[in-house]
């Protein structure tokens, strides 16, 4: 069976304020910013079904180590993209949940997971034998 190309998705395109080319103040420019942290969409999409302990996180995620994962979590928390939650009871449990920013953010990252799966295999076999610097 042959395999059918996916149809093109149509994003809206946004009109912006003028900014100078690549502002620190320019909207497009804080979108990158917020994917150009590795783990910030990773915990997004992990956050993706309702609340999570850190702990959960951690492992559910794999590979991120307990400072990096407290101090994205503080940050999302600071650029409110998620809410922390911090029960009374002993042991105390924290557990972290997607605001609506946070959902919002699913919609890129779904995208951006239709393109590696139209795309992904062929970057990958362009990059084979490539070094880091270029």
């Amino acid at each position: 069976m042959t395999a059918v190309p996916a149809a093109p998705i149509e994003a809206a395109e946004v009109e912006f304020a003028p900014y100078g080319d690549y502002q620190s103040d320019c909207p497009a420019r804080m979108g990158v910013d917020l994917f150009g942290n590795s783990w910030l969409p990773v915990i997004v999409y992990m956050l993706r079904d309702g609340p999570m302990r850190p702990v959960d996180l951690r492992v559910a995620i794999g590979g991120i180590s307990q400072k990096m994962l407290t101090q994205t979590l503080r940050r999302m928390e600071r650029m409110t993209l998620v809410e922390r939650r911090r029960y009374a009871e002993a042991p105390p449990r924290v557990e972290y949940e997607l605001t609506t920013a946070g959902r919002d953010l699913l919609i890129p990252i779904y995208a951006l997971g239709e393109w590696v799966d139209r795309h992904g295999a062929a970057v990958r076999a362009g990059l084979v034998g490539v070094d880091d610097d270029g």
